[in-house]
């Protein structure tokens, strides 16, 4: 396999794509790092589920607050302005569209943008939904960051997803370690690659089909 991005390459990489004045929800596990990558210049107030907004990076080691923690139980920090409330208020926030964007974690995402991420249906699997289906459908656009492919080499994007649902057709883009693809009308479009990879390798480990970058770069 060629070049793929690290965690925080990719967490910096969604970062980018955060403009200034947005309200942003970030899912537990991958979408996490995003906060620590922010441009300083953007003013991003980044919301909680389990009742923060205005969240910060993640604290200096030895200097965590326990009482303020993400809907993922990490400590994290708070700006200037930031506060906390009742968890059905920010679920109200969610499921009344306050939230320009939403980047959740996945085990799936189909061709059509339906998103898979709370319950393999494995033997022994605790499903967790959390505040998912809300945030999915709820959000003004739902970004999705993963691993393109399972610790065992099968895709994560695909035709159709074989798991239980958290929301139909919700996702607009998605962010894996080795590309951005844009999910649209016409089919799923690769915006960028790592450095190194070539499209054909990015499609043999795609389960759906892939319409290349523009030549000379990425989609617009």
């Amino acid at each position: 396999m060629s070049s793929r991005w690290t965690k925080d390459q990719m967490a910096r990489r969604v970062a980018l794509d955060i403009a200034d004045g947005m309200v942003v929800n970030l899912g537990i596990g991958l979408p996490t790092l995003v906060a620590n990558h922010l441009p300083a210049d953007r003013e991003v107030m980044m919301h909680s589920e389990n009742g923060v907004i205005g969240m910060g990076p993640a604290p200096a080691e030895g200097a965590e607050d326990h009482d303020l923690i993400n809907a993922g139980k990490q400590p994290v920090t708070l700006r200037p302005g930031g506060c906390f409330f009742h968890h059905a208020d920010s679920f109200a926030m969610m499921r009344g569209g306050h939230l320009d964007v939403c980047v959740l974690g996945a085990f799936q995402v189909s061709a059509a943008g339906d998103l898979a991420n709370w319950h393999t249906g494995a033997p022994g699997a605790i499903p967790a939904v959390g505040g998912a289906m809300d945030l999915a459908i709820g959000a003004r656009a739902t970004w999705v960051m993963m691993e393109h492919v399972t610790k065992g080499g099968e895709p994560k994007i695909v035709s159709r997803c074989t798991y239980p649902l958290t929301g139909l057709g919700c996702v607009r883009r998605i962010y894996t370690d080795l590309a951005v693809i844009d999910v649209t009308p016409e089919g799923l479009h690769v915006r960028e690659m790592a450095d190194g990879l070539d499209f054909a390798t990015l499609q043999a480990c795609t389960g759906a089909p892939l319409r290349p970058p523009r030549e000379g770069g990425a989609l617009h």
